[in-house]
């Protein structure tokens, strides 16, 4: 008699491109994120990414037995280094607005979210100022919403592969050597390039689908 493994719990609709698979390790099923996306389910599974510079927020109603991860970047802004007036702002914006608007779409409760935050490292010399801007909207974004970070890990020389566990809350950060880099810089350059090509694109529309 050998043993099934069990078939992933049910997508919520509008995540089926995401990329999910049986985690032996944690003995689960996980949806694995790359840079812009998110995933939000309320099924017994985790929620899994790799950082350089980029950001993820862990957001969940531990009420309603929902959770759900981004993984966001904000393009170097042209106008000013610091990108803290310029339009790349609203790519974090986008960011945390569609995962927030997905939980409580679901079922969450704006009262109850709990948010933890992952990732914004410098992990090669000469981008020192991409992790640095990604931390320094995170917090203009939770004060400007009324949010607080309940547990963080951001900033410093490390990538970290996260693994979240949307139903307890509960969140496994792993700070990676840097053996690993070459594949999370390679990932992150080919997204920032992206980034900005899309911006010089899109100008002042909305990114909202």
């Amino acid at each position: 008699m050998h043993h099934h493994k069990p078939s992933p719990p049910t997508c919520l609709p509008g995540f089926e491109h995401v990329n999910r698979y049986w985690d032996r390790h944690h003995n689960t099923f996980a949806a694995k994120i790359l840079p812009g996306e998110y995933y939000v389910t309320t099924g017994q599974e985790v929620i899994t990414t790799v950082l350089g510079s980029c950001i993820s927020v862990c957001v969940y109603d531990p009420v309603q037995g929902i959770g759900g991860m981004n993984h966001f970047m904000l393009p170097s802004s042209r106008k000013d280094d610091m990108g803290l007036l310029s339009e790349s702002f609203r790519y974090g914006d986008v960011a945390m607005e569609r995962l927030v608007n997905d939980l409580l779409r679901n079922g969450a409760d704006k009262s109850r979210l709990i948010f933890k935050a992952f990732g914004g490292g410098q992990i090669i010399k000469h981008m020192t100022a991409i992790g640095q801007r990604n931390i320094s909207f995170l917090h203009k974004f939770m004060t400007m919403e009324g949010y607080k970070l309940k547990a963080s890990d951001l900033g410093g020389p490390h990538p970290r592969k996260v693994v979240f566990f949307p139903l307890e809350g509960s969140v496994k950060v792993k700070r990676l050597q840097h053996m690993h880099n070459d594949t999370i810089v390679a990932r992150e350059n080919k997204y920032s390039t992206q980034l900005s090509k899309q911006e010089e694109i899109t100008g002042d529309i909305d990114l909202f689908d």
